[in-house]
């Protein structure tokens, strides 16, 4: 094959073009989620269920995106939105990102930084299955989720927790994206097994990310 060949000339032009990619350090990592359910999971998803953003989440961004996201996901599941918690069920949502410095290896992260998050389930570690060790191809931040659902007495009925792990270049670091794709994961088989903890690759949640770059 001639060295000047289209041929040739293509196929550098796509090695190229990866090169280029992987100097970019573009990554998305899968979303790792951990569940506990209750010992009454008949009184999920049905009836009113109010959306509380925990006063700790301070970013305007994020407390708008995640409660929309957690907002669709709790629809889709047969519940009824309401304004206020009275009679109803109560989903206490909280979410913060977390940088990952350098090369450096990074110990497992709790949700809900450091607040307890109701009588089962409270301080547990995510990060389990997921390289954290950053770097230039590696990931940059880990951006977590937490739903707390519990009834009209504040009795917990289901606790579930997501974390993903991005470069700050991928689509899914962006704020809206990364909220629907964890609340995606997190409803995922709702209510799931109590104190399971699974894997869910991004490209099973047909999430949009388009105009998120």
């Amino acid at each position: 094959m001639h060295p000047h060949s289209p041929t040739v000339r293509t196929v550098a032009a796509a090695c190229a073009a990866l090169a280029l990619s992987a100097c970019a350090g573009t990554y998305t990592g899968p979303v790792e989620v951990t569940r506990f359910v209750s010992e009454r999971p008949a009184a999920l998803g049905q009836g009113a269920i109010a959306l509380v953003i925990a006063e700790e989440v301070e970013n305007a961004n994020a407390r708008a995106a995640f409660r929309e996201a957690v907002g669709s996901e709790l629809l889709r599941l047969g519940y009824i939105l309401a304004a206020s918690p009275e009679g109803g069920q109560q989903a206490i949502i909280r979410t913060r990102r977390t940088q990952i410095a350098g090369d450096n290896p990074r110990s497992p992260v709790t949700v809900g930084s450091g607040a307890s998050t109701g009588s089962y389930g409270s301080g547990v570690g995510l990060g389990i299955g997921i390289n954290l060790g950053g770097g230039r191809s590696g990931p940059n931040v880990v951006t977590e989720l937490e739903v707390r659902i519990s009834d009209a007495a504040g009795e917990a009925l289901w606790e579930g927790r997501a974390q993903i792990p991005t470069s700050i270049k991928s689509p899914y670091s962006d704020v809206d994206v990364s909220a629907r794709t964890l609340a995606a994961a997190l409803f995922k088989d709702f209510p799931g097994g109590n104190g399971e903890t699974v894997t869910v690759e991004v490209d099973e949640l047909n999430v949009e990310t388009q105009g998120s770059e």
